[in-house]
């Protein structure tokens, strides 16, 4: 029987994956046979319409399955706008990867990949392959709003070059956000309660937590308050990193170009030394190791958190977003030149759009996806088309407000219904400007305080630079090891159950398990992106 059913699960597999192959392969058919007509002579470098003559395209992407793509206004806009029609072969989050690597190894390939999520070992395969065409001159002659921002920031631009000095895939550029993790954030009644200006040092952080677990902040004559909260420092590393002078959990460079990997350094040792000292007089939570996201909100909900770190404060101690709850100044440690901050580096994702060796129209396509670089197919993408969830209150300077939902529900909800551009990273830019009038004063607040305390002493922690294939192979084998053996130490350390004085030990032990030469590799690689 055991033998039945594996045969009859692998007939199963075996049916779905040639069902899979098989619909790529006969839609791929059919937009080539609907596109055969079309030349690069077709395509009008700038203005609207893209083509002369109807073009069909196959399309492959992630989709949430909140709305029919066919159905939403911003592709249905696009298309009148552009002449080139879509055909949506989709699939689901959870599937997408699997579904992905079937058509690679197929060979029938969609005619373009959109919010595909290629990795950079993907680019690099498939495009020395000629699976995946090469778009740098795509770029310079059909694609004006990119090229415009990657002639302003060239180390964009360098960024997505593969090593061989071509461009496979694009990214989604947010030329406007300061933070890719959640920041850390104050609780501001207990700063008040305790008449408190926020801590510029270590020591001073230290004074002011221990002076919220011994003196009843909350008021409510039990001593539950909680100085500072986790889920396994994950939330809260790469914010207390900067103290000691370190730009990122992972893999960064400082100023005078030096690649780091933290764990093995005197700032790192002075981390978990701080940290040790919070967890002993309990003041880090005890269930930091043990507790879930949700468990950690339900103590800032009951007003018991100090210090914790969320994307906003409201969404830990409940509320309407406002600016009582101060963001966290980074603070100085023992460790020079500290505090700093890992700043976004301006590339959410950077393998959102590829176009494959099946696709008929390269021009066109490049021609398609370049209006997403720009600010009117941006809102559009972003926000949905005008007169749906917004209009221009002053179309010549970009003021927009918002429109009631049409539904009456929530205005991110309904945005998932209009655009793709919605719990996917799709291609595309972002900057301040799209959102000139739809800004709360929460959302003011935030950009005063991101220019107050972190712009002054952010970087951007590490570009996106590739790896050869070999010298991925090598960072793969050696990091699945070392990098549960330096989480495991990290908590180790934190609550005491490996003494300090136990560093010179667990250092050696790091750089014989390959933490040296993961810089010796990363250096090449970002050596290699500075000469471009």
């Amino acid at each position: 029987m055991k033998k039945i059913r594996k045969a009859s699960a692998m007939l199963l597999c075996l049916t779905l994956s040639m069902s899979i192959l098989a619909a790529c392969g006969s839609s791929n058919e059919g937009s080539k046979e609907a596109s055969t007509s079309n030349t690069a002579e077709d395509v009008k470098k700038e203005g609207f319409p893209i083509v002369s003559k109807p073009l069909t395209l196959k399309m492959m992407s992630q989709d949430l399955g909140i709305q029919d793509w066919t159905q939403m206004p911003a592709l249905q806009e696009m298309e009148k706008l552009s002449g080139i029609k879509m055909e949506y072969n989709n699939a689901t989050q959870d599937s997408f990867l699997t579904k992905k690597n079937l058509v690679f190894a197929s060979g029938n390939l969609p005619d373009i990949f959109y919010a595909a999520d290629l990795k950079p070992s993907e680019q690099v395969k498939y495009g020395s392959q000629g699976v995946l065409i090469p778009l740098e001159d795509l770029i310079d002659n059909y694609a004006p709003n990119l090229k415009k921002i990657l002639d302003e920031y060239p180390d964009i631009r360098k960024s997505i070059t593969t090593p061989d000095g071509h461009i496979y895939a694009l990214p989604n550029i947010d030329l406007s956000a300061v933070w890719y993790r959640g920041p850390m954030w104050y609780n501001g009644k207990f700063l008040k309660a305790l008449d408190v200006t926020e801590p510029k040092t270590t020591e001073e952080l230290y004074t002011y937590l221990k002076r919220v677990k011994e003196e009843d902040p909350n008021g409510n004559g039990k001593q539950d308050e909680v100085p500072l909260s986790s889920v396994k420092l994950d939330d809260l590393r790469m914010y207390f990193f900067g103290f000691w002078g370190m730009y990122n959990e992972d893999i960064y460079v400082d100023k005078q170009d030096k690649v780091h990997y933290p764990f093995i350094e005197e700032g790192y040792k002075g981390y978990v030394t701080f940290m040790n000292r919070l967890w002993n007089e309990n003041l880090l939570d005890h269930e930091t190791f043990s507790q879930t996201n949700d468990q950690k909100k339900a103590k800032g909900v009951k007003n018991q958190l100090a210090l914790f770190s969320d994307w906003f404060p409201s969404f830990t101690l409940g509320g309407d977003p406002d600016g009582s709850n101060p963001m966290m100044t980074p603070v100085k440690s023992e460790i020079a030149d500290s505090p700093v901050y890992g700043k976004h580096p301006g590339l959410s994702t950077f393998g959102t759009f590829a176009i494959t060796s099946s696709n008929p129209a390269p021009e066109a396509s490049m021609r398609w996806v370049d209006y997403q670089y720009s600010y009117d197919g941006a809102s559009m993408f972003g926000q949905g088309p005008e007169n749906i969830l917004w209009k221009y209150t002053d179309k010549e300077n970009h003021v927009k407000e918002w429109l009631p939902v049409p539904d009456g529900g929530g205005r991110d909800e309904y945005r998932g219904k209009i655009t793709p551009n919605n719990g996917i990273v799709p291609p595309g830019m972002n900057r301040s400007d799209i959102y000139n009038g739809l800004r709360s004063d929460f959302d003011l607040w935030l950009d005063k305080e991101n220019a107050e305390k972190l712009l002054p002493i952010a970087r951007g922690p590490f570009p996106s630079v590739y790896l050869s294939n070999e010298e991925q192979d090598e960072t793969s084998a050696l990091r699945s090891d070392l990098d549960a053996y330096v989480k495991q130490m990290e908590a180790k350390f934190v609550t005491g159950q490996e003494p300090l004085a136990n560093w010179d030990k667990y250092k050696a032990q790091v750089e014989k398990m390959g933490g040296n030469r993961i810089v010796e590799i990363y250096q090449a690689a970002y050596d290699r992106w500075n000469a471009k």
